[in-house]
């Protein structure tokens, strides 16, 4: 059976429209509870939003769906998604559920899930779930109701998690902050993380009023963070998205620096102390630059399909701790069971703050290699791996790159387009191969 409503991250889409509508919200949450009921008499899930003002109204449906099936709910607020997880394994839950479209605009919303282990859950899972909301709904007897209650000091427990993983022996005493939360889920807790470890802290983007979540700020809107450490003269930037938990890094120059900087940097801090590192995850779009730099210290580097749960598939499978992608989805095993914008950029400051050195000298041996992106739009009907011109272009592009450089080719999963990218160290070769790549494509 084929998933008719997740996609690689849960449910998502624009509110009012299905499925992000409060009867369907109800019916999902009503499926999870049934599925959930088969292994455990008595399920308790916690559900935990972002700031959209949409959260309001899916909260009560699942609360409502859930309580009808006879799971109890813990309703935590506002909290970042790693912070759902957290408190899910934390407090023995049966299910994390985060109300959260991520870093898409205010009008989205979604539905993700996290296992009591504090991870993704399965594609089976996510199938019985779908097979479940099929069938008639079973509404519990008023005896048998699930109870909702408030976990008060839900970001408070989760602060003092994020400040645990950042080593005893060190503090960010005498550095000055700039936090971008994105007016999202991490608004009330990102400031006094750094805060409370010893940083002084300067925040934009923790003002939400529900319909500014990710708008203009944040990790996908990173110029005001640049614009106000320089202005600033800030030790660093720190960008979070609306669940907090991708992230974008600005130093004290003003220079931005994306996940595969920040993988990179992860790993060899570790390398540095001593630490064994076997291998590290990427994804098909992780900048080729690298995956040399890692090899040549005999780092293993794996490319995943594009999503932080492949990711996160391809650490479990190999026992491998450090993974992430440029979009700045970042994990530590050891740290935390999912990717945390909030965790992460503490592994950055801990490196800066043990070697005595700013983060363009931690980041000396790696330099990206330009990349250039063309989206073709496909015709109505068209088959893009029947291209006669396509193979020869690409085998005509590839011995011109010998090996300096890569090409992916590859559908949008959510457009009628075809993403071609080309990376090189000469970034004249990369854009023309680019455009040579997307003319051939489109001739047929």
């Amino acid at each position: 059976m084929s998933r008719k409503h997740f996609g690689t991250d849960g449910i998502r889409g624009t509110v009012g429209q299905a499925p992000i509508t409060p009867d369907f919200v109800l019916r999902l949450a009503h499926a999870v509870g049934r599925v959930l009921k088969r292994t455990e008499e008595r399920p308790t899930v916690l559900i935990g939003k972002d700031t959209r003002i949409s959260g309001y109204m899916l909260e009560s449906a699942l609360e409502s769906g859930f309580n009808s099936a006879g799971a109890d709910v813990v309703l935590l607020g506002p909290l970042p998604t790693p912070g759902v997880a957290y408190l899910t394994r934390a407090q023995r839950a049966s299910l994390g559920v985060v109300i959260s479209a991520s870093h898409n605009p205010f009008a989205d919303n979604g539905i993700k899930f996290f296992s009591a282990q504090g991870t993704k859950l399965s594609d089976a899972w996510e199938r019985d779930v779908e097979a479940a909301l099929e069938e008639p709904p079973v509404w519990a007897d008023s005896a048998s109701l699930g109870k909702a209650r408030r976990l008060d000091d839900a970001a408070g427990r989760y602060i003092e998690f994020c400040k645990s993983t950042f080593s005893n022996d060190l503090t960010l005493k005498g550095l000055n902050i700039v936090v971008d939360a994105a007016n999202g889920a991490a608004y009330h807790i990102a400031p006094k993380v750094f805060h409370e470890l010893g940083a002084e802290v300067h925040c934009i983007g923790c003002s939400p009023d529900g319909l500014n979540i990710n708008r203009e700020c944040g990790a996908t809107h990173p110029d005001a963070l640049v614009q106000t450490v320089r202005e600033r003269r800030a030790d660093f930037g720190i960008a979070l998205d609306g669940d907090a938990d991708r992230l974008q890094v600005v130093d004290g120059a003003g220079r931005l620096y994306n996940g595969d900087e920040l993988l990179y940097l992860m790993v060899m801090d570790r390398l540095a102390n001593g630490e064994r590192v076997p291998g590290a995850v990427g994804t098909l779009m992780t900048n080729m630059a690298v995956e040399v730099a890692l090899r040549a210290r005999d780092v293993e580097f794996v490319r995943a399909k594009v999503g932080d749960r492949y990711v996160l598939e391809e650490l479990d499978k190999r026992g491998w701790l450090l993974g992430g992608e440029g979009s700045g989805h970042l994990l530590a095993l050891d740290k935390h069971t999912t990717g945390d914008g909030l965790i992460s950029a503490l592994q950055v400051l801990k490196a800066c703050a043990r070697s005595g050195k700013k983060l363009d000298r931690l980041l000396e041996g790696v330099k990206l290699y330009p990349q250039t992106l063309i989206n073709v739009r496909l015709a109505p009907g068209q088959d893009w791996k029947q291209s006669r011109q396509l193979p020869q272009a690409q085998e005509a592009l590839e011995k011109r790159l010998d090996g300096r450089g890569r090409i992916l080719i590859r559908p949008s999963g959510t457009e009628p387009v075809v993403r071609v990218m080309v990376e090189a160290q000469d970034e004249t070769l990369a854009r023309q191969g680019a455009q040579d790549l997307a003319q051939a494509l489109q001739a047929g």
